[in-house]
């Protein structure tokens, strides 16, 4: 009988989670819930879900597996509202980008004997310039090549955390253990900065001084530049994340006006050369990572080609997860 893994959230990640765990219908029964009844209905069109409950309580009754795809401003509530149905044994994995935050949120909310472990995704570089959004932006492959950090808080049995590999290895992406410091300082610099720079651009040209004539010719470059804010996190989650990985996101900001102030003192001066060197230093630098992004040569081989499906399903079951001791 298959077992069930319940997705909550229907988006981009969640929906592509369920595409891609389509292949393994044989042994996982997907049930999907999302805030609206749309999406819940376009994610049975697209073979995310074979099942969607819109009640929260309901969803998760039977799950040995529930995976949290909501903005974090979404996650503690949605924590709180699951606790007292989750099975024995169960494990909720959250793909929220900042984890100091939700970790402590499990550690209050989840009862015991049901395991918390964080994932941070990162989509397959093909898909790195499709600005759609939401549920017609998943796809199968949409972790193709990438990699998910892993987080797990003290005292998560062995087996919880070997079976979130395990899952990740399903949705053809590599796990990298890493702790709550690391992954929000990486997340900081290349999820939240990002979007932080595109409201201060906004912030300073939108309604200045000749905005009014400026707003016509605002052409590609603009939109571009805008664009985190745009088709990036809503924005009370990327308040709530900003405000939750402060130290980190006020250590990105500061390097970034250090960058802008070096780049502005050398246009005031007039330094030709050193203007030109900032440039080609940025452009052939994007050209370096976006060749590494593509080619991800820092994948390590399967390690046998395919997850081993049994005991994946073992440790889904629990059983595996009950044998083992709590880490000390």
């Amino acid at each position: 009988m298959p077992v069930q893994v319940t997705i909550i959230g229907l988006g981009q990640i969640g929906a592509s989670i369920g595409q891609a765990l389509a292949q393994h219908k044989a042994s996982l029964w997907r049930v999907g819930i999302d805030k609206k009844v749309e999406v819940e209905r376009e994610a049975l069109k697209k073979d995310a879900v074979d099942r969607t409950e819109h009640n929260l309580p309901n969803a998760v009754k039977g799950a040995r597996m529930v995976v949290l795809c909501l903005p974090i401003s979404q996650v503690r509530e949605t924590l709180e509202a699951i606790a007292p149905d989750l099975g024995d044994n169960a494990v909720v994995l959250d793909t929220s980008p900042v984890k100091s935050g939700t970790l402590e949120w499990a550690r209050e909310l989840l009862p015991q004997g049901r395991h918390y472990v964080g994932l941070v995704p990162a989509i397959t570089p093909e898909a790195l310039h499709d600005l759609r959004f939401g549920t017609e932006a998943a796809g199968p492959n949409l972790f193709a090549k990438g990699t998910f950090l892993i987080t797990a808080p003290h005292g998560v049995p062995e087996s919880a955390l070997l079976l979130a590999m395990d899952f990740v290895r399903l949705l053809g992406a590599q796990p990298l253990l890493s702790d709550s410091v690391e992954s929000d300082g990486l997340m900081a610099a290349v999820h939240l900065l990002p979007q932080l720079t595109a409201v201060s651009l906004l912030n300073a040209t939108l309604g200045q001084p000749g905005w009014q004539e400026a707003r016509k010719m605002a052409g590609r470059s603009y939109a571009i530049a805008t664009s985190g804010v745009a088709y990036q996190d809503e924005v009370e989650a990327l308040c709530m994340a900003s405000l939750q990985d402060r130290a980190n996101v006020v250590h990105a900001l500061d390097v970034m006006i250090a960058a802008m102030r070096g780049l502005r003192d050398d246009i005031e001066k007039g330094n030709q050369d050193d203007v030109a060197e900032r440039l080609e230093s940025a452009l052939h630098g994007r050209q370096r990572w976006l060749h590494e992004r593509l080619t991800a040569d820092w994948l390590e081989p399967p390690r046998s080609g395919v997850v081993d499906i049994p005991s994946f399903m073992e440790r889904l079951l629990g059983s595996a997860i009950a044998r083992k001791p709590s880490r000390k």
